[in-house]
């Protein structure tokens, strides 16, 4: 089949790397414009222009917009039979998701309609959710609404973050998709409305929700380090400073009768942190300006014992 494609991260790649080096044609790439990025504001192109660019003959288009006729003529010109779409983020208005000839299809990093939206990794850590996985389907005017085609399941491990699921998915999703293609090509693969239950939606996440509440559980803080890893990274603060806590888990689950946020000690295993209720061991840091540390050397530092973080 003419495959175009649309997507702009990194997520997105193992897909196009998938179809490039499948029997489908790959007829052009939707990327999104080039970005100001760094400390010195260049301009730099998304990982998925970076990869497209490597085939000298694939058209790549990189409009602001797709809710103009003229933003749509290149992708016309194509004449796919499907748009696959894999965080593109930019709106497909009716006039686009009507264009190719079987429609548009997107790879969703949630089992649907559980986690609409655009942080769906994220908030299934936040939840506490025992698995996740990619969903197969095909776009339609509402937010993640569409009919699926099929999904894959992928369990959510204690110590999994984000930035691990977010990989694993990835390269789920490419192999769906082939397989979700081939169902179409050969007319074997029907698509199944969405369920009325079950929906939940997935907002982006804000840099504000980063700041550890060191009165809540154990387990709570321990999901939201794991969910906010690579980004924005939950942080807290220490002898006046801020501090970037990137791996942790946790060491005990019943109360303790110290303040929140005390430091009990220092394990092999990382810095004890008494919450609200339980014990949370930091494994993982990192001071603003440096690099990240393990939580023996950032113990090494300092005589750390009964000082408190988030004070």
């Amino acid at each position: 089949m003419r495959i175009a494609f649309a997507g702009t991260p990194h997520f997105a790649l193992p897909a196009l790397r998938a179809l490039l080096s499948s029997t489908h044609r790959v007829v052009g790439v939707l990327t999104q414009p080039d970005r100001p990025a760094g400390r010195g504001r260049e301009l730099r192109a998304s990982p998925v222009k970076l990869l497209a660019s490597t085939v000298r003959t694939l058209p790549i288009s990189q409009p602001p917009t797709l809710k103009t006729p003229e933003s749509r003529v290149e992708l016309a010109s194509w004449a796919p039979d499907v748009l696959v779409v894999v965080a593109y983020g930019l709106i497909l208005p009716p006039p686009v998701l009507s264009l190719p000839r079987l429609g548009c299809v997107n790879i969703h990093g949630s089992l649907l309609p559980r986690w609409r939206g655009a942080a769906p990794i994220q908030r299934a850590i936040l939840a506490g959710d025992a698995e996740t996985g990619v969903t197969i389907m095909q776009l339609d005017a509402g937010l993640d609404t569409g009919p699926t085609l099929l999904e894959r399941r992928h369990p959510i491990g204690t110590h999994d973050t984000a930035g691990d699921l977010h990989d694993v998915l990835a390269e789920l999703g490419a192999g769906a998709l082939i397989e979700a293609l081939a169902g179409l090509a050969a007319g074997t693969l029907a698509a199944t409305p969405q369920p009325a239950d079950g929906a939940t939606y997935a907002p982006k996440l804000e840099k504000s929700e980063a700041r550890i509440d060191w009165n809540c559980d154990a387990l709570t803080i321990d999901r939201r380090v794991r969910a906010f890893n690579p980004w924005p990274v939950a942080e807290t603060t220490f002898a006046g400073e801020t501090l970037r806590i990137l791996r942790a888990h946790v060491a005990a689950p019943s109360a303790t009768d110290v303040s929140a946020g005390t430091l009990l000690g220092v394990a092999e295993e990382g810095l004890h942190v008494a919450c609200g209720d339980g014990v949370l061991a930091v494994s993982e840091l990192q001071r603003a300006g440096k690099r990240p540390v393990s939580a023996r050397d950032f113990a090494n530092a300092a005589r750390l014992e009964g000082t408190r973080f988030g004070a």
